[in-house]
This record gives C-alpha cells, structure tokens and sequence, in this order.
C-alpha cells in the first residue's frame, strides 16, 4: 500500500459493484423467476453428480431491537417476541418446500444466519431453527456454521449456547468503538465488553472470530478511527472486514437521520483506509482482498495462498462454488445457472408460503455470456489472475477477439501498474489488488452499457 500514490487513490474512488455475483442483484427481474428457481432445483435433484455436491444455506432474521442509523440492510425494528415466532414458523414452511423440492438431508458444508440481528431470536427460537435445519439438511462435519452477533444481544452464557447449538464462527458487528461515532449512528456499545465476548469465544473454541468495522461514519476523523484500529489490533480476532460507508439516504432511511455535515470529507475516509492497512499489516493480518483481513493461520488467509479463494453473497469465503439456498424474507440464492430473491417484505413473503408457493420474487437465468464473464470476474475477485486457455477451451471462444474492448479498456491500468497483460492471461499487481473491484469492472457488460454506478459503494 506504500506504493500506491495519493493521486491514484483519488482518481480510483469510484462507486462499483462488490462482485458478491455476477451478474449483481441490481439486474434481477420478476419475469418467470420463481418457474425459473423451481426447475432449477428439479434440475438439481435429478442430476446425480449435483446432487453429491453440498449446499451452502443462508438464512435472514431481519428483527432488530434497535436502528442503527448508518443500516443498508433488510430490517424490521420492533420489540415484539411474537413476530419473531411467526417468522420461525414461516421459515419451517419455506424449509419444507424445499425439501419436498431437492428431497431430505441434502449435505450442507456452509450455513450463515445474518440480518437485521440474528441474535434477536431467543435461545430457544434459535434452538428450534437449529434443530428444524438438522431435520430437513445434513449439516457435515468440519463444516463453516456462522453466525452474525450484535455484541449488545448477548453474553458469555449466550455464547456458549450458540457453540452448543453447533456455530463454530461468529462474527461481531462493532462499527467504531469511539463514544461519540457510536452516538452519532445510534449504536453504543462498550469496548470492554466486546473485549470479554471476544475472549469468552476464544475460550469456547469458536474456530473463527471476525469483527466489522466502517469508516467514513459522522463524527470519525482519521485520528479517532487510529484509536478504533489499535484496540482492535489489541482485541486480534482471527478476520477483520472493513466496509467503506456509502451515504445513499435517498435508498436507505435510516441514514436521513445522518446530518451530512458530520461525515467525513473524502481524502480523510482515503486516509482511514490507508492507515488501517499500515496498521493492520504492522499488526500481521494478510490482505485477503477488498475489505477483508485475516491472520496468517486463519483458514481465509490460507485459502488466500493456496488460490482457492471465492465469493458468495456473503463476500470472500474458502468454501468451493457451490448451490446457494436463501431462506427468509429478501434472502438470496442460486441453484445452478438461476439466481433468485425472495419478497422483500415480510406481507408478501408469507403470503407466497401461505399459498404453498416459494416466496421467490424476482431473480435471473444467466446467459452464456453471463457465465463466461462470472467466471472471469470470480477468477480476477479471487485469485488475482487469469489464464486465458482454460477460458477459451471451457467456453470455445478466442479470448482476445471476444473481449478486445475489455483489454484495450485495461490499458489505463496496465499503464497506472495495476495489472500486466500478457500473451497467456492477466495478472493483477500487489497494488491492483487493493483496487480489484475497479479492474473487474471492465469485464461487466451491464455496468459498461448504462454506467449507472449511483447505487453502488465506493470501492475505496
């Protein structure tokens, strides 16, 4: 990062897709969506060979007790046990449609609970999702179970339930622990507790600890955010991912309760990022790539130098490429060459399940080409290269004819020393790597049609 000037980083902040697919969620349709899906897993349960490779299950609980101004995500604020009850049993019905699709104790290798807080659910409530998902899924040995924690939601005892429960990962939302950040975006949390939940983790055997940060919150400046840095070098959890905030009040209400002229300037949110990489390097983590950090014996760093890294909607993960089921209200998922998204509300979604219909609203059936330039994407997101022959013989295509506009687009990065070009493939550099997002983008046909990137983050 040394070597990257100031004046790059200026001139690469621009907004761009995360890549978490391709192409991105932005494109899906209503049209034939849910027919789409649903031949999709009939495909998968008729194909034997699919049908040996596990599943990967992502489930949404969007209840939070609590706004945290600065929130992107699909949440429901309220205090109201019940609804979180009813949800439970919706999820049950969504699970047996499932099943009654793709049949029982289909291997699953990889499961997240995410929100909203998933830690909203009482022990019992997440017992009994537990226990629902065992019944329907096999969950494999040595698996990834994770779960996503909102330090305010628990303590050590719930802790140790979760690791009964079977989740192996956690991951804790802090944001800044600066007093006067965690004001400004309705979120207080103390430093000393996350510290005690940290270890508690530690000492239940939770193989994989990771903290969220964000910077460019109200309030931060890059000198506050070095403190926020240096206790979380002194907390050390195993993954660090640190997300660049994106001001879209007009997409996200929670922000409008974000005073604009309380956010950081832009060359104070390049400096936050510049420092957390000097600082976190100093403090031995591997840059995974984009917002991820690891230790070096942290089984994303490891994935990382043996090249066997990918991305799912959960961002960079050591899990091979595999099926995707959504569970919950706006959740995602893909099965095969189908992506889909469930109703993104909590009325519709149970009333596709009451009718006995998944809740499956909008999604995409990739074409060829989509393929093709997912699996050029993936390579660049994560490995930082690209053999053209294995591309050319898997889609019978001549890689410098088909995509010529794309290579000669590259030449201002080949030129700034982000990638090389070279009669065999493309290499992205140390330096590229922080800007991977901005070279895969050459490759996305939909953002280079419209260049609507608005709706986008800043890829610094």
């Amino acid at each position: 990062m040394r070597a990257v000037s100031p004046e790059l980083l200026r001139q690469l902040d621009v907004s761009g897709p995360r890549y978490t697919s391709y192409p991105t969620a932005d494109r899906f349709v209503e049209a034939s969506a849910l027919d789409n899906h649903v031949r999709a897993l009939e495909q998968r349960r008729a194909g034997t060979a699919v049908m040996g490779l596990p599943l990967s299950l992502y489930v949404h609980i969007p209840f939070c007790a609590s706004l945290c101004y600065f929130c992107a995500c699909n949440k429901i604020i309220t205090n109201n046990p019940a609804r979180a009850e009813l949800y439970l049993r919706y999820l049950g019905r969504e699970v047996d449609l499932y099943v009654a699709r793709v049949g029982a104790g289909q291997a699953v290798s990889q499961l997240h609970l995410g929100g909203g807080t998933p830690t909203y659910f009482s022990d019992d409530a997440l017992r009994s999702l537990m226990a629902m998902l065992r019944r329907s899924f096999d969950l494999a040995p040595g698996g990834e179970y994770s779960i996503e924690v909102d330090p305010r939601t628990v303590d050590e005892a719930r802790l140790a339930v979760l690791a009964g429960m079977g989740f192996n990962r956690l991951s804790f939302g802090i944001q800044d622990f600066d007093p006067a950040v965690q004001k400004a975006v309705h979120r207080i949390q103390g430093t000393e507790q996350v510290f005690s939940l940290v270890q508690a983790a530690r000492d239940l055997g939770f193989k994989s600890i990771n903290v969220d940060l964000i910077y460019g919150l109200p309030q931060q400046t890059p000198d506050s955010f070095d403190r926020t840095l240096a206790q979380v070098a002194l907390l050390r959890p195993d993954r660090i991912a640190l997300y660049a905030y994106a001001h879209l009040p007009e997409r996200f209400k929670p922000q409008r309760r974000i005073a604009i002229a309380e956010l950081p300037p832009a060359n104070a949110k390049l400096g936050m990022f510049s420092n957390a990489l000097a600082i976190f390097e100093e403090a031995g983590y591997v840059y995974v790539g984009m917002d991820h950090f690891a230790l070096p014996d942290d089984a994303l760093a490891v994935a990382k130098r043996q090249g066997r890294l990918h991305r799912n909607f959960q961002g960079y993960s050591t899990q091979p490429d595999c099926d995707l089921v959504g569970l919950g209200v706006s959740a995602i998922g893909r099965i095969g060459a189908i992506y889909s998204q469930n109703a993104k509300t909590l009325d519709d979604y149970y009333d596709h399940l009451n009718q006995g219909r998944l809740p499956v609203e909008r999604g995409l059936a990739l074409s060829r080409d989509d393929l093709l330039r997912r699996t050029v994407i993936m390579a660049l997101m994560c490995q930082g290269t690209l053999q053209f022959e294995p591309i050319e013989q898997a889609y019978l295509i001549d890689f410098r004819s088909y995509f010529a506009q794309e290579l000669e687009a590259l030449r201002p990065r080949v030129e700034q020393g982000l990638v090389t070009i070279s009669d065999t493939g493309i290499d992205v550099t140390a330096s590229g790597w922080f800007f991977v997002r901005a070279i895969a983008m050459v490759f996305d046909r939909y953002l280079q049609a419209d260049r609507s990137r608005a709706q986008f983050s800043k890829i610094i």
